[in-house]
This record gives C-alpha cells, structure tokens and sequence, in this order.
C-alpha cells in the first residue's frame, strides 16, 4: 500500500480524535461548574437570562428571576456562574469604585460639540421654525365647506 493514500485519513483521525477530546473537556468544566452552584450564587442562563440560585434539585434549580418571581430551570441550562461582583455590576449596576473615580456622563448633548463657543446651546426650537419659510409641498388649499366643490352629495352617481 502507498502511505501517501493513508495520510489524509491518518490526519482526519487526528482531527477527529482533537475535537471530540477538546469537547469533552469542555462538558466536564461546565458539569463542575454547575456542580459546585450554592443558593445565592449569581448566574446567566444559556438564553442570557441573569438569576439569583435558590433551591438546587437533581436535575433542576429554581432561579429566582426577579424579586419574588421563581422559576425552574435545567441544570445544563446555566451558561456561567458569575461571581459577585460581576452580578451587581450587570443587574444592579453596583459597582466596587467609589464614586469620585467613575466617569461624568452629562444629562445633554452638549458634551457632543467641539466646544466651539461658549455660548449655551439653543434648545428653543419653536422660534426658528416660526420664521422660518413654508414650504410648498404641491397641495392645494381645499374649501373648507360641507359642500364638495363638485356639487355632488354623497351617494350620487352623477352632477346636479
């Protein structure tokens, strides 16, 4: 037999056997993960949904999805445990910074100019779009009367 007709089933074996190993490695880290959950600990559903653990079963917990509002999940259906501080940070927006250090976001689009003036924006709209010109946009002024300018009534076919 000729070894250069073996080599291409040679190395898709060795793919073959790479993929399934680095499979099971990473289903055996996601059994343990979910092996040491305790109730209180933080977690994203494989959905994206963020929970609170609260009662640990066989093969299911009951997440607690809002305050009050329980629901029970899979096991396998937990995509991450997250720690602490990562909870508070994506559900309540708890950081561990103190406050002076954390970033000035302002309330307005002023921020957003080069800061070409010193001036305050102007906000009142309402001024400029008095004064400023009408456009024509191809419609007619229609008479405002009950009567249609062609002198039919409603349910006629034909002129009077």
């Amino acid at each position: 037999m000729n070894i250069g007709m073996l080599l291409p089933f040679i190395v898709l074996i060795g793919a073959m056997f790479l993929m399934t190993r680095s499979a099971k490695k990473k289903q055996q880290a996601a059994a343990q993960m979910r092996e040491h959950l305790t109730p209180g600990t933080g977690v994203r559903t494989i959905g994206g949904m963020y929970a609170t653990v609260k009662e640990i079963g066989d093969d299911t917990l009951t997440l607690e999805v809002a305050p009050g509002v329980h629901a029970i999940y899979a096991k396998n259906s937990i995509g991450a445990v997250l720690e602490d501080s990562e909870y508070n940070r994506i559900v309540h927006g708890i950081t561990d910074e103190p406050v002076g250090d954390a970033p000035v976001v302002p309330d307005d689009a002023s921020s957003l100019t080069a800061g070409e003036t010193d001036e305050p924006a102007k906000t009142d709209l309402s001024k400029d779009r008095d004064e400023a010109p009408k456009l024509d946009l191809g419609k007619k002024d229609e008479p405002k009367g009950d009567e249609p300018q062609d002198g039919k009534t409603d349910g006629e076919a034909g002129a009077k």
